[in-house]
């Protein structure tokens, strides 16, 4: 910008970072973990601790107990979900990082022979996640195969694991366990720390409650498992076609720059920062679930942005950051305007939110530049392997119905093209500013406190139904008129612009919050006559599109809005049938009465945006709600009047007169 100052709509800028993958190369580690013995491989596993309901026996040694009985529903109600979770984890943990595909492998034969050491000695199992949720990249970055893994606390216990028995747990260096009798050795010294120390953090079934398939399907995927880490032999990182393409673009490429780098996964964050470090990258730091304050490191990387310059040293700055994705929403990240995918997600949208983080307001760049690691010959390796994996859930039914939905797949392979050509408006896109209008609102503010800590007292202290009039350019598509904020009657924050002949200028409220911006020593002018009358007329088309929406549904476009709308379509046309269940009808209501969660609208703009049938939608709504995943019910909250916080007159002086 020629005053150097800020722009608030940089340009996202998609960019390649080609790596080399040689088939004729018998070095080639990446070229040897794509090879189609090791894909056929992956996608011919049997996966039975993720699917164990299919290997309960109907006639077991002896009756279950009542507590044995609620386990085996739990697991009939799973079904071979879990299977499809787990199948297509692997093959986005090998297109994240050879290291990380190889340790989860090490880790899944591992799991498999703590079953087969209690299948063998007529042992309890412990049961682990039946959780889809805890499969799900978007909700949790670990691996649930790491043995170290807990998912769920007892009853009424809410002490962290001590670290000494966790240590004890994962204390094999990656790569350790090649043999058999590695792996035998392994799971005994673990089962029995299982269940000792950890036994009221697992579920437990006895032996004799499974067929002998079982122990067979266990068995084969292990040795199939073990000739997969034979192949590929131990990883090198210094060889790393990949993070060496990453290095040279941080190293030399960028080497003043701040970047942050994304990835879908914990191991991967660890395996970079490791290498990093390893080679010589300095204030470089590694954020993921499992930080203890993820916030801490966002300052860190960007305190001009979040107004803690004073609190962070020149020297505890980061310049480079390696994230899952829980730092891609609610952080403030724009202090850079490199954002590196080091994998891509299935779903476009998860790249658009990743963006999102930097271009928001503060962000002085023009152009956001977002990197995407592609294999230097093409995608066709990528699409392959999807279509392959696509193929395989279909054939075993491990994805039928509405689980569909819940892949994070959204088959939209010209994506990957279009990101390899680097197709200018890829990453555009409004899946992120439902999100980004809080983010946006509270970072003005935060701005604002920076420049003047005052405002901290006196802002709260003004009344409601503040108002006050600036100069504003007016031109055909944003016209003199007023804005206005109104909370309302359900605490939802809603702003409008009304023109002059009392109409409604844009719905977008990121416009809107825009057209609101001014310098703090902007001049005030004098109030418009109509000003009062105008904020009437905004406050009526807040209310009107409430009475549409059903008082709190929100916006027409937003996923509320439109599920809502569907399904009461839906259950009113097809009253009396099988489809319109009680819980449908539940979920229905829920969704009038309660706010989505976050992952609920990812999951439903997603599958609105594709498409879906009202039938698959309704199924969706019951199973999100079913997990707990629909919405944030508060059944204590009160009914209130809506409430005018404050206005702005806009008022262009040079076409007075």
């Amino acid at each position: 910008m020629a005053d150097e100052t800020k722009s608030y709509f940089p340009k996202r800028v998609p960019k390649r970072v080609p790596f080399t993958i040689d088939d004729f190369d018998p070095n080639d580690r990446y070229a040897r973990l794509y090879a189609p013995d090791v894909v056929e491989a992956i996608n011919g596993l049997n996966l039975p601790r993720y699917g164990l309901g299919n290997y309960v026996t109907s006639r077991p040694r002896r009756p279950p107990t009542p507590a044995e009985i609620r386990i085996l529903q739990d697991l009939s109600r799973a079904g071979k979900r879990l299977m499809g979770f787990c199948r297509t984890n692997l093959f986005k943990r090998l297109e994240s990082s050879g290291h990380v595909f190889l340790e989860s492998i090490e880790r899944h034969i591992l799991r498999n022979y703590i079953f087969l050491h209690a299948l063998s000695n007529d042992l309890p199992l412990p049961i682990g996640t039946q959780e889809a949720a805890l499969l799900d990249t978007r909700l949790n970055d670990e691996d649930t195969d790491r043995p170290d893994f807990i998912d769920d606390l007892s009853e009424g216990e809410d002490e962290p694991l001590d670290e000494m028995i966790r240590e004890g747990i994962e204390a094999h260096r990656a790569g350790s366990l090649r043999t058999e009798d590695d792996f035998q050795q392994r799971a005994a010294e673990i089962y029995q720390l299982y269940s000792h120390a950890y036994r009221s953090r697992f579920k437990w079934l006895s032996a004799g409650l499974f067929s002998a398939q079982l122990e067979k399907d266990l068995l084969k995927d292990a040795l199939n498992l073990i000739q997969v880490l034979a192949k590929c032999g131990d990883w090198d990182w210094k060889r790393d076609a990949k993070f060496q393409a990453l290095l040279e673009l941080i190293s030399h490429q960028h080497g003043q720059e701040k970047i942050i780098v994304f990835t879908q996964f914990a191991d991967t964050v660890s395996y970079l920062e490791d290498c990093l470090r390893k080679s010589g990258i300095e204030r470089m730091a590694g954020a993921t679930g499992g930080s203890p304050d993820p916030t801490s490191l966002a300052w860190h990387f960007s305190p001009e942005s979040n107004g803690v310059r004073g609190q962070v040293r020149p020297e505890a700055e980061l310049r480079v950051l390696v994230a899952t994705d829980v730092l891609s929403e609610g952080q403030n990240l724009q202090d850079g305007f490199i954002v590196v995918n080091y994998d891509l997600p299935w779903a476009i949208v998860r790249l658009i939110q990743r963006a999102g983080r930097v271009d928001r307001i503060g962000q002085k760049a023009e152009n956001i530049l977002c990197y995407s690691f592609l294999p230097a010959d093409g995608v066709e390796r990528i699409l392959r392997l999807r279509a392959r994996v696509r193929q395989r859930l279909k054939e075993n039914a491990e994805v039928v119905g509405t689980d569909e939905t819940f892949f994070e797949d959204d088959q939209n392979d010209q994506a990957v093209v279009d990101l390899y050509n680097e197709k200018a408006g890829i990453l555009d896109g409004e899946e992120d500013t439902e999100v980004d209008l809080a983010s946006y609102a509270y970072q003005i503010w935060k701005n604002a406190l920076t420049q003047d800590p005052s405002l901290q007292r006196t802002i709260p202290e003004l009344p409601n139904v503040a108002y006050a009039t600036k100069f504003h350019q007016a031109h055909q598509d944003a016209p003199d008129g007023v804005l206005v904020y109104v909370r309302t009657g359900e605490e939802n924050d809603a702003l409008v612009w009304v023109n002059a002949q009392g109409g409604s200028v844009t719905e977008s409220q990121f416009e809107i919050l825009r057209a609101a911006e001014c310098a703090q020593d902007t001049p005030a002018l004098p109030r418009q006559e109509q000003h009062h009358e105008l904020v009437k007329r905004g406050v009526e088309i807040i209310l009107s599109e409430e009475k549409i929406a059903g008082g709190q549904l929100g916006r027409p476009s937003g996923a509320r809005f439109r599920t809502y709308e569907r399904l009461k379509r839906f259950a009113e046309h097809n009253q009396g049938s099988l489809w319109v269940t009680q819980e449908l009808l539940k979920a229905i209501d829920e969704i009038y009465r309660y706010p989505l969660r976050e992952g609920a609208k990812d999951i439903l703009n997603r599958q609105l945006r594709s498409g879906i049938e009202d039938q698959q939608l309704a199924e969706l709504v019951v199973t999100l709600r079913a997990e707990d995943r629909l919405c944030i019910v508060d059944d204590e909250k009160e009914e209130r009047e809506p409430r005018i916080i404050c206005s702005l007159g806009l008022v262009d002086l040079s076409r007075e007169g």
